[in-house]
């Protein structure tokens, strides 16, 4: 595939220094890039060592003009490359048709251009969009009912009445509305609380690899619009998880909690049972959120605390045998002090 320099910034909306007829014919990373690729340099690391990039074009922040590559001038090089990579490496579209070894319930109806593969099973009165793409050996069970350019790859469960909105990607082996873990107890036995909600997936979202998503009590657990999670994340009945938030891999969070929008939980932290947490937050790895957080709070350790006074206890946890070395030489003195005022 070749396209000219203009077509890319075309594209991307993007300003020209250099040649605007330059061939390129791929996209690689700023260590890999040949004369024929294009790449970007989107922070001061790579910027101060653009000249050392064997990529033909560069694209560049709209402050940064002083190269002898050409570039494509863009307010954001990461989005505008990846949008580049979508040029030059368009995901794959499988084939329409449903497999005759699929298995397809009573009642079910789909769009247009709809590809569901061998040995999916389909339940009753399922409703699919335009589009549709269902992998080998996945379920959707009863009354489910999915949007338009769904992809849903192998081995994922959308079980009975669960919403999947349009162009929403769930990866291979997740679970979508698996019942919560609610149990009550009579002092000797626990006794399974029935959980008659669903999960609601908005538009847009991606569901990575191996996600447990439980459905509600009552009412729904809500993924909206944008929400990206990585692989191996898990999250309970009734929770909602705000736009454009991102759930990084291992994050659990529990019950009955609700995440704000343009939120990151990052890798393996846990947010207990009934937390509010805010908007623009910011939750480390690792972090273990106990009670409720306010907006465009950053956030570390377990108990999760402000990441600033985080710094400052990490700071001292390597210091602690001296101190306590230092309290025990002054408990000895002010002991000594206090028998010589009994003499």
């Amino acid at each position: 595939m070749e396209v000219m320099l203009s077509e890319i910034a075309d594209i991307v909306g993007g300003s020209i220094i250099g040649n605007s007829k330059t061939v390129i014919c791929g996209a690689a990373s700023f260590e890999d890039a040949k004369g024929y690729d294009i790449t970007f340099a989107g922070d001061a690391g790579f910027l101060k060592k653009i000249e050392e990039t064997g990529a033909g074009a560069v694209m560049v922040p709209l402050n940064f003009s002083e190269s002898s590559k050409d570039l494509i001038q863009v307010k954001n090089p990461k989005v505008a490359f990846t949008k580049v990579l979508n040029l030059f490496y368009p995901p794959s579209v499988p084939i329409p048709g449903i497999s005759s070894s699929a298995h397809l319930g009573s009642g079910f109806k789909c769009g247009r251009d709809v590809s569901i593969a061998p040995n999916a099973v389909i339940g009753d009165n399922v409703v699919l969009g335009d589009r549709v793409s269902i992998y080998p050996c996945s379920y959707i069970g009863d009354s489910v009912v999915v949007g338009d350019d769904v992809k849903i790859y192998s081995n994922v469960s959308v079980l009975e009445r669960c919403t999947i909105g349009n162009r929403v990607i769930i990866h291979s082996g997740s679970v979508i509305g698996s019942d919560g873990f609610g149990f009550s107890s009579d002092g000797r036995k626990y006794f399974k609380i029935p959980h008659t909600g669903i999960v609601r997936i908005d538009d847009d979202v991606e569901i990575g690899a191996g996600n447990t998503i439980d459905r509600a009590t009552f009412g729904k657990t809500w993924i909206c619009r944008g929400v990206k999670t990585d692989n191996q994340v898990h999250i309970a009945h009734n929770v909602t998880i705000g736009e454009d938030s991102l759930l990084i891999a291992h994050a659990a969070i529990g019950g009955s909690s609700s995440i704000g929008k343009h939120t990151i939980i990052s890798g393996q932290a846990a947010v207990a049972d009934h937390v509010t947490i805010g908007d623009n937050v910011i939750i480390a790895g690792k972090a273990g959120v106990a009670k409720s957080v306010q907006d465009g709070e950053v956030l570390s350790g377990a108990p999760a605390m402000p990441h600033k006074l985080w710094l400052r206890v990490q700071n001292i946890i390597p210091k602690l045998p001296d101190i306590k070395k230092k309290l025990s030489e002054i408990e000895k003195r002010l002991n000594r002090i206090e028998e010589k005022k009994d003499i």
